[in-house]
């Protein structure tokens, strides 16, 4: 197995161990704070990473982590929520979506800064094994693909509720059952290739991701 492949799989399993359960944790302790109880009910107000794992999701990251060598695809159990019982109607809803893809960038800019370092300080780089910075780097880039997926404004997807929080009440009420009934088709109209410029999914990332990794990793 080279290098490469292993890095992969290293960043696959710390995902499926850290990534998605403090994603998870994130909604149900934010919904907790916000008067919802549903998912500490339901056991889900724990970085446990058992009670977390989605079979089929945690199955696509493996699969699609180790064919693509670093860029994978998965999910973990969806955090159970009842907005009747959020504080703050809509802009709590919100909250509680968002704080699962900003857990993700806080986790992108953690395994970002001491690559950051290391890049920026070449005097170290031939003392730090090779694994190590590619299994970093995998962690960014996952991390942040997570975030910049979840955001898409998209039911079932965090960013449709967040999405919601802004738009009129009246808006809400004759979109948001047609989205939430198409959303899974619509999702699939962005990943599948469509045109010669690819998946708009894959446009949407290289716009946004490629920013993004420049302002961690300094380059």
């Amino acid at each position: 197995m080279d290098a490469q492949r292993l890095a992969a799989i290293i960043a696959v399993v710390i995902i499926l161990l850290v990534s998605f359960p403090v994603h998870e944790f994130s909604h149900a302790l934010a919904a907790f704070r916000l008067g919802d109880g549903t998912a500490k009910l339901f056991g889900r107000l724990t970085l446990n990473p058992i009670v977390h794992f989605d079979p089929i999701g945690g199955l696509m990251l493996i699969f699609t982590g180790i064919l693509s060598s670093g860029f994978a695809f998965g999910w973990a159990k969806p955090t159970p929520v009842n907005p009747m019982n959020l504080r703050g109607g809509r802009e709590s809803e919100a909250i509680v979506a968002i704080a699962g893809p900003l857990s993700n960038l806080i986790l992108a800019t953690a395994a970002a800064l001491p690559l950051r370092y290391v890049i920026h300080t070449p005097e170290i780089q031939q003392s730090i094994p090779g694994i190590v910075l590619q299994v970093l780097s995998y962690l960014v880039l996952i991390n942040l693909a997570l975030a910049v997926f979840n955001l898409i404004p998209i039911p079932p997807l965090d960013g449709s509720k967040v999405l919601f929080a802004f738009l009129p009440a009246r808006l809400v009420w004759q979109w948001r059952p047609l989205l939430e009934q198409y959303g899974f088709v619509l999702l699939i109209l962005l990943i599948i290739p469509l045109g010669p410029g690819g998946a708009i999914l894959s446009q949407i990332f290289g716009a946004i991701l490629d920013p993004l990794l420049s302002l961690l990793l300094g380059v």
